[in-house]
C-alpha cells in the first residue's frame, strides 16, 4: 500500500469570534493510498496557515510541503513518515504550525492502519487498559455568575463528575479569577470537580502562587497552563511553591518539549493535544514518558470528534488516565462533523471506539456545507 495523496480541507462556521474556542473552524486532513482506504485527521491551529505548510511545492531538497514528503510511502512505515516531515520541513520550522500540520497527517495514517487491518487504533498502540472513560465538560469561563449557574445547572444533571472552566473572563485581576472560582464553587456544589483553565494569561510567579493556594479553598482539582509554554522556570518555581495540581502540555510539540516539561518543571498533569503536539505517534511516547515520572496524562481535546477520537484511543492506551476533556461549547462544527458523535452515560462516561481505525465516519454533508475553497 502506498499513500496517493494528501488533502487540507478548511472548515469553518460563518463568522469566527475573537474568542479562546478552535471548534469554531478546524482542518480536515484526508490521506489517500492506492487501495482506497482514506485516512481522516484533524488540524487545531490557524487553518490556512496548515494548508499552506502541508501544500507548498518543493523550494530544494530539504524544503517542502508535508503531502510530497509523505506520497509514495507506505502508510505503515508510520514512524519513518514522521522523522521524513520533520527533516523536510527544516527550513520553515519544526515547532507550533509544522509540528501542528504533521500531527493531523500522522493522525490520518493511524487512521489508514487501522481500516487497513481491521483493528481500533488504541489495538495498534499496544491494546487498551479500559474500555470507557470519564468525562469532564470543557468551557469557556462566563464573565457573571448567571451564566456560571446556568452552565452547572446545564451539564451537571447530565452525569458529568466534573467541569473545566477555561479562559473567557479569566485573567483581568487576581480579584476578578477568585471571584469567579467561588462563583463557579456555589454553582456546582461541593462534590463535582472543579478545573480552572487560566489561557497562560498569569504573568506575576507570586500572584500566581498566592492564587492557587487561595483556589484550594474552593476545592478546585487542578489549575491549567498559567503560564506561557516558554517559561518553564516558573512552571517549576510555581509546582514546587503549591500544593495545588498544576497541569500543562497542549500548546506543546515533539519529544524535545515534552521532556522539558515533565522531567524539569514537575507538573502534575500533563496535557498533550493530538492535534498539535505531532500526532498520535508523538502521544504515544509522551504515556510512557508521563508513566516514568507517575504523572497523569489527560489529552487536551477541545475541537470536534476527530480529535475527541484520536484523545479516545490514547486513553484506552494509557495506563495513568484518568479523565476525557468533552467540549460543551455551542458551536456548529464541536458536534456536527462526525455521525454518531460521542455520547455520555447516565454517569459521564464515555464508550472507547472499537471500530477500525479512529472509528468515526465523517458527515460529508457537514463538512461540505462548511468548507472553505481556497
Amino acid at each position: 500500500m502506498k499513500i496517493t495523496n494528501v488533502e487540507a480541507i478548511i472548515v469553518k462556521q460563518k463568522e469566527i469570534e475573537l474568542i479562546g474556542d478552535g471548534s469554531q473552524d478546524t482542518v480536515v486532513i484526508k490521506v489517500y493510498t492506492d487501495e482506497g482506504i482514506v485516512g481522516v485527521g484533524e488540524v487545531d491551529s490557524s487553518p490556512y496557515v496548515v494548508k499552506s505548510v502541508i501544500e507548498a511545492p518543493a523550494s530544494h531538497m530539504v524544503c517542502m510541503g508535508l503531502k510530497y514528503a509523505v506520497i509514495g510511502e507506505d502508510p505503515f512505515d508510520v514512524e519513518k513518515i514522521w522523522h521524513k516531515m520533520y527533516d523536510l520541513a527544516y527550513y520553515h520550522g519544526r515547532r507550533s504550525v509544522v509540528i501542528h500540520a504533521m500531527s493531523g497527517i500522522d493522525m490520518a495514517i493511524w487512521d489508514i492502519m487501522g481500516k487497513a487491518t481491521g483493528l481500533p487504533v488504541h489495538k495498534l498502540l499496544g491494546g487498551s487498559f479500559r474500555d470507557s472513560i470519564q468525562a469532564y465538560c470543557s468551557v469557556l469561563m462566563p464573565d457573571n455568575e448567571d451564566e456560571i449557574k446556568r452552565i452547572a445547572d446545564t451539564y451537571l444533571p447530565q452525569g458529568y463528575k466534573g467541569i473545566k472552566f477555561g479562559w473567557g473572563a479569566l485573567g483581568q485581576s487576581p480579584e476578578k479569577d477568585l471571584e469567579l472560582v467561588k462563583a463557579a464553587r456555589r454553582a456546582m456544589g461541593d462534590k463535582p470537580e472543579l478545573m480552572i483553565d487560566i489561557g497562560m494569561v498569569w504573568k506575576d510567579l507570586k500572584g500566581a502562587i498566592n492564587l492557587c493556594n487561595a483556589f484550594k479553598d474552593y476545592g478546585v482539582y487542578w489549575v491549567e497552563e498559567p503560564f506561557k509554554p516558554d517559561y518553564l522556570d516558573s512552571y517549576k518555581r510555581l509546582c514546587e511553591s503549591t500544593d495545588m495540581r498544576i497541569s500543562a502540555g497542549e500548546e506543546i510539540g515533539t519529544l524535545f518539549e515534552f521532556d522539558e516539561l515533565i522531567n524539569n518543571c514537575n507538573i502534575d498533569i500533563i496535557q498533550p493535544d493530538i492535534s498539535r503536539c505531532g500526532g498520535i505517534t508523538i502521544a504515544k511516547k509522551v504515556i510512557d514518558m508521563a508513566y516514568k515520572k507517575g504523572i497523569t496524562l489527560i489529552p487536551h481535546a477541545f475541537k470536534t470528534g476527530i480529535l475527541m477520537s484520536a484523545s479516545l484511543h490514547i486513553i484506552a492506551n494509557t495506563p495513568n488516565a484518568l479523565w476525557l476533556e468533552y467540549v460543551n461549547q455551542e458551536t456548529v462544527l464541536s458536534k456536527t462533523l462526525v455521525k454518531r458523535h460521542f455520547t455520555i452515560d447516565d454517569k459521564g462516561v464515555v464508550t472507547i471506539p472499537t471500530a477500525p481505525g479512529l472509528g468515526i465516519e465523517l458527515d460529508e454533508e457537514v463538512l461540505n456545507f462548511y468548507k472553505v475553497e481556497v
